[in-house]
């Protein structure tokens, strides 16, 4: 089974919607750690009470990504962890995690990259009038939602549609299909490993 880290900064629904997923059975893997930038966010508050262990930290604290970073690979280490998994993490990943997690830090984005990378995707969306929005699950790179796409799903955006109407779209199809993708991936992995030994 998978070993994850879940990365979060606020509300955790992701959070939530993974570990519920993870007691379910239907995503099988193991939460070993919750990594939060923003002390006192409540996704800790999640993750305390699902008795998952959380590692908080302030990165003002830290003279550069380098070293809070360091610091996380070691607890990561560990923990065993064999995925980083963002789930709202608004902090680019830097070299140091790239390095030792190559294509094993997952993200998801609220929109059908390429387009609307980086923050605020449903406003862009909603901004810019399109019909069509979206989900996307991709590995990460060094860019800002740059990196391989592993897994998309779309949904209409509706003439009569309010901003909150789209980000409550987006969220609940993101509670399902995180998870599932998820697991997908790792079966998938699973399946290339054995067949490798």
């Amino acid at each position: 089974m998978k070993k994850i880290a879940i990365f979060a900064s606020g509300n955790g629904s992701n959070f939530q919607a993974i570990h519920d997923a993870v007691q379910a059975g239907t995503l099988r893997a193991e939460i070993k750690l919750l990594v939060c930038d923003k002390p006192g966010a409540f996704v800790t508050e999640r993750a305390k009470k699902a008795g998952v262990p959380v590692l908080e930290f302030s990165p003002k604290l830290y003279t550069s990504k380098a070293e809070f970073e360091t610091m996380i690979h070691e607890e990561l280490q560990k923990k065993d962890v064999d995925y980083i998994v963002l789930a709202g993490y608004m902090r680019l990943i830097g070299s140091v995690l790239l390095d030792y997690y190559p294509e094993r830090i997952i993200n998801i984005h609220p929109s059908l990259l390429p387009a609307f990378p980086g923050m605020d995707a449903i406003g862009q969306a909603v901004d810019a009038g399109v019909k069509v929005t979206g989900v996307t699950i991709h590995f990460v790179n060094e860019g800002m939602d740059t990196g391989p796409i592993i897994a998309q799903k779309a949904i209409e955006i509706l003439d009569e549609d309010t901003k909150e109407e789209v980000e409550r779209k987006v969220h609940e199809i993101e509670h399902a299909f995180y998870p599932e993708t998820l697991d997908r991936l790792f079966e998938e992995k699973r399946s290339m490993e054995g067949a490798a030994e």
